[in-house]
């Protein structure tokens, strides 16, 4: 696609008085149509620039297995390619902030929020099928201060070059614009506020990293550009956080928009959440393996019966209450909330809870906290006895 056949084609999502926002093909483009002080992640034109006049995101390659294309980012290098994705949408190469993605530019969100005089834009794509992290996970990757990168985890290859390091397939890529001139220390401060409400999103949506147990804070390569207009006659606002009107409109915009942004690219819907499996999973439960353990522990009726009904019993909201309890005591004996000494009794009162559900028969808790008495501390395992005995005592 050519510069000209970009403005052609172009969906215009958003137009005021400020900026001008524009969607084709692989690219989204906001057009900035005062001076503006932008505060950015782009490796060309990024950091705190006012000279920055249209901020663009676009998809830069497939999610999975597209090394043709990693190839061809590296042998243009982040200038040359920064050049040809702005020679693409027919924009200048020098005034251009661009951030990269994975992500289908049809599931990009707008998410508006406003208060009297106040209002914030947030475009939004997410992803986190496969790159999801949290803040202190143990990094697989170190990179030298000649460029070159090397594996720092036991399962890694030794050196391999940038694009074969970085991980593509998750990204949340923000565009957020304010209406209102913001000091250079408020203007930081929101993008602590963004931050944060990206990863509140992540929290409700129960998004597990990738990298370790732990909920999700982002992903390893998010992006931002974060645009609020100079304008010398009109005061700056001092505050961005979350205790002033401002800074609730920033959080609110982002969060809404990462999870809307994350229900059309992964299929994150909140109801789709209380499945077994999402509750449970970033500790190694998955539905295959969930399977061949409850195919040797439930007699072959009682199996076959489960496996014809596995998408009701295993999105049951009892069942998906008790997973995610059993999630929490693993993830406050992790914190240190719970001495260790006391996550076996917990997670078997959890696993009780866990059988009481699918076998829909609350009453009978005391017979199987019994009955796991001497299953094993491992909690998927644990887990899965429990399953294993709720199922074969609904009938009977």
């Amino acid at each position: 696609m050519t510069g000209d056949d970009w403005n052609r084609s172009a969906e215009t999502l958003h137009r005021c008085e400020r900026f001008v926002a524009r969607r084709a093909g692989r690219f989204l483009l906001v057009e900035l149509l005062v001076p503006h002080r932008v505060l950015s992640t782009s490796a060309e034109c990024g950091g705190e620039r006012e000279d920055v006049a249209l901020l663009a995101n676009h998809q830069s390659c497939e999610a999975t297995g597209d090394a043709e294309r990693y190839r061809r980012i590296v042998e243009l290098g982040q200038p040359g390619y920064h050049r040809a994705v702005c020679a693409e949408m027919g924009v200048a190469a020098d005034r251009t902030a661009v951030m990269g993605t994975a992500a289908n530019m049809a599931y990009a969100v707008h998410r508006p929020a406003g208060f009297e005089d106040l209002r914030v834009d947030a475009f939004v794509t997410a992803g986190v099928a496969g790159n999801a992290a949290r803040a202190g996970d143990p990094a697989r990757w170190l990179e030298a201060a000649d460029g070159s990168w090397r594996g720092v985890a036991a399962d890694e290859a030794a050196d391999r070059t940038a694009a074969d390091a970085a991980p593509h397939n998750g990204t949340i890529n923000t565009i957020l614009l304010l209406s209102c001139p913001l000091t250079p220390a408020a203007q930081a401060r929101a993008v602590m506020t963004m931050t944060e409400a990206k990863s509140a999103a992540l929290a409700e949506l129960a998004a597990g990293s990738r990298q370790s147990p732990g909920i999700a804070t982002g992903t390893g390569t998010d992006q931002f550009c974060l645009a609020a207009p100079l304008e010398p006659r009109r005061e700056a606002r001092l505050a961005t956080g979350p205790h002033v009107k401002l800074g609730e409109l920033i959080g609110r915009a982002v969060l809404e928009g990462v999870k809307e942004a994350l229900r059309w690219q992964n299929g994150l819907e909140p109801s789709l959440t209380r499945g077994l499996f999402h509750a449970l999973g970033r500790f190694g439960l998955t539905e295959q393996r969930a399977l061949a353990r409850l195919a040797e522990l439930l007699p072959a009726e009682q199996y076959a019966l489960l496996d014809r009904n596995r998408q009701a019993a295993f999105y049951e909201p009892g069942v998906a209450a008790a997973a995610y309890g059993v999630a929490a005591v693993l993830d406050r004996t992790a914190a240190g909330t719970l001495p260790p000494g006391a996550a076996a009794e917990a997670l078997r009162q959890q696993a009780a809870c866990l059988a009481c559900a699918i076998a829909a028969r609350p009453d009978d808790w005391p017979a199987f906290r019994a009955a796991l008495q001497d299953a094993p501390d491992e909690p998927v395992e644990l887990a899965l006895r429990a399953l294993a005995a709720g199922w074969g005592a609904k009938w009977t």
